[in-house]
């Protein structure tokens, strides 16, 4: 083959390399757009099964915070027997059964908010047991201190339930 030769065969390969190299970048764009989309439809698909149930383990846990929060947790269980120590039991175990009711809703809440919520668990059970070492000596009269230590301070359930109540408004 001559030198003319081969420019020529080069002259006639250009267009085609040239084609194929435009081609295979439109089509790998194309393809990338595609998976994009199906990911996108299929990430929409599976929020909108999800999210009801995540909203859902939201509302137990705002409710779970409602029902511990000091002042309708000494009014929702009353003593069952005169003894302080008796009653400061019955608080402890009436927010651990609660809690472990709804300890499975962990699973569609983020690490930090599940974090804040047991931290007001145990804040809440710490201010009973605080209440507790006082000097009264019923329950009737613990319970009075308990409302009263805990009147003038917001509760730890009222600040965990404003942090679940800014992750929820960030689902949107």
């Amino acid at each position: 083959m001559s030198g003319d030769q081969i420019f020529q065969m080069f002259a006639y390969l250009l267009p085609a390399v040239v084609t194929g190299m435009v081609a295979f970048y439109f089509f790998r764009l194309h393809t990338k757009n595609e998976e994009g989309r199906r990911r996108y439809l299929l990430h929409k698909d599976s929020q909108k099964n999800t999210l009801p149930i995540r909203l859902q383990a939201y509302e137990r846990m705002a409710l779970f915070l409602e029902r511990i929060s000091i002042p309708s947790l000494v009014v929702r269980v009353a003593p069952k027997s005169t003894h302080k120590n008796d009653y400061e039991n019955l608080l402890v175990k009436s927010i651990e059964n609660e809690f472990d009711h709804n300890l499975s809703q962990q699973i569609y809440l983020s690490d930090e908010c599940w974090n804040i919520i047991k931290a007001a668990k145990s804040a809440t059970i710490q201010a009973i047991r605080k209440a507790g070492m006082s000097e009264s000596d019923t329950a009737d009269k613990l319970r009075e201190d308990i409302l009263n230590e805990t009147m003038d301070k917001q509760s730890p359930s009222a600040t965990a339930l404003s942090y679940v109540k800014k992750e929820i408004s960030e689902l949107w």
